[in-house]
């Protein structure tokens, strides 16, 4: 029997009144729906990440949220657009890390007053330079027809079928992947 895959749900926002984890459990129901691999929300505010480069390095939360990535095979990435891009908690969230990024497979929903369209394009040269693949479906969430006053998450029922795409590909990406991980491990 062949072991499922691990894919985390990556919340890409800390600040108050934030709207991802709901967008997050949201995913979370759909892909637990499918029963193709392990699924979890990853929130990066339980891992009190400090401003890169502002400390020692060695608080606790950078050494979990390494490991957290690292035992991780593939991500779906919750990402909200403000001025026109993703958040700085999340790119910092990333710049901690290199490795444990490497040769996984990523999907982008998004959200926004476009879809989020443009933080998700800015995302996508970062994860290029991490060498994660993001695939192509990209369910992108309007704050004006998928929010109820902006705040209360109420998706419409045609986001379902990119979601299952963008989960088909990210599984199918990060099962093609998983062999190069494991040669880099055995080489190390």
């Amino acid at each position: 029997m062949e072991n499922k895959l691990n894919i985390g749900i990556i919340l890409g926002s800390t600040r108050d009144a934030r709207v991802s984890p709901q967008v997050g459990e949201w995913v979370k129901e759909i892909a637990d729906e499918r029963e193709d691999a392990n699924y979890e929300i990853i929130d990066i505010l339980e891992y009190q990440l400090p401003f890169l480069g502002t400390t020692d390095g060695t608080e606790p939360g950078i050494a979990a949220w390494n490991e957290k990535i690292d035992s991780l095979d593939g991500f779906v990435f919750v990402v909200q657009e403000y001025n026109h891009s993703y958040t700085g908690v999340l790119k910092n969230a990333i710049d901690h890390l290199r490795e444990a990024w490497h040769d996984k497979a990523a999907g982008i929903v998004s959200y926004g007053s476009t879809g989020g369209a443009r933080a998700a394009e800015h995302l996508r040269g970062v994860f290029a330079e991490l060498k994660i693949a993001d695939v192509r479906v990209h369910p992108t969430l309007s704050l004006f027809t998928d929010f109820e006053n902006f705040t209360t998450f109420k998706p419409a029922d045609l986001h379902l079928v990119n979601m299952n795409a963008m989960l088909d590909q990210v599984n199918a990406w990060s099962k093609a992947l998983k062999p190069l991980r494991v040669k880099e491990e055995t080489v190390k």
